[in-house]
């Protein structure tokens, strides 16, 4: 599988609507907690646009929805892929990224035959509390050595300025919050990324 190497994380379709049109061809839906309903509107939303511009979407834990809306990806986390059916994911014609911490979270996710799998955080992060240290570059090299063809994707702390060695160390996708939705001008930050990884497209 193929995946554009510029991989926004947003948490609602408003996000969405704003930089998809953008030329964005990968893109997350991160909602944490929200009601079911509600959620199922916003899930709708963001397919709806990125439907519209050739966009892959991507859900983030919230597979049951993601099935009842038609959607064709999902990504889970460690926890959530404990509790999930993996399956009816599979079942629904689902594609499946899991997130990765550690060598023993690396094989728990290999052993559901996922299509990417994500690795980080490489560099701190304000995103969200984690407990596991940066991992740095050189992990990268290494991770992508055991999943093999799978793509990789690199997520935490990435900026414009670091993201040109995540893929020399063999990431084939940089997943982005904070410098995208965190920036001054998201729509002029997206542009620059999708500029600046051009040339692994």
């Amino acid at each position: 599988m193929k995946l554009d190497p510029f991989y926004p994380i947003v948490d609602s379709s408003d996000w969405i609507a704003r930089l998809v049109p953008l030329g964005v061809k990968l893109v997350q839906l991160r909602i944490k907690d929200m009601p079911e309903a509600e959620l199922g509107r916003e899930i709708a939303a963001s397919k709806a646009v990125c439907d519209d511009h050739g966009c892959r979407l991507i859900v983030n834990d919230h597979w049951q929805l993601a099935i009842e809306e038609g959607c064709d990806f999902v990504h889970l986390g460690q926890e959530d892929l404990a509790d999930a059916d993996v399956r009816a994911i599979r079942k629904a014609g689902l594609c499946l990224g899991v997130s990765t911490h550690d060598g023993e979270e690396l094989e728990t996710a290999l052993s559901v035959d996922p299509d990417y799998v994500a690795l980080g955080p490489v560099y701190p992060t304000g995103s969200k509390e984690l407990k596991w240290a940066p991992q740095g570059l050189e992990k990268i090299g290494g991770w992508k050595r055991q999943i093999g063809g799978l793509p990789l994707v690199a997520i935490g702390g990435l900026t414009l300025e670091r993201v040109s060695g995540v893929f020399e160390n063999g990431a084939d996708v940089a997943a982005v919050i904070s410098d995208v939705t965190g920036n001054p001008d998201p729509e002029a930050r997206t542009r620059q990324w999708l500029s600046l990884t051009a040339r692994w497209r």
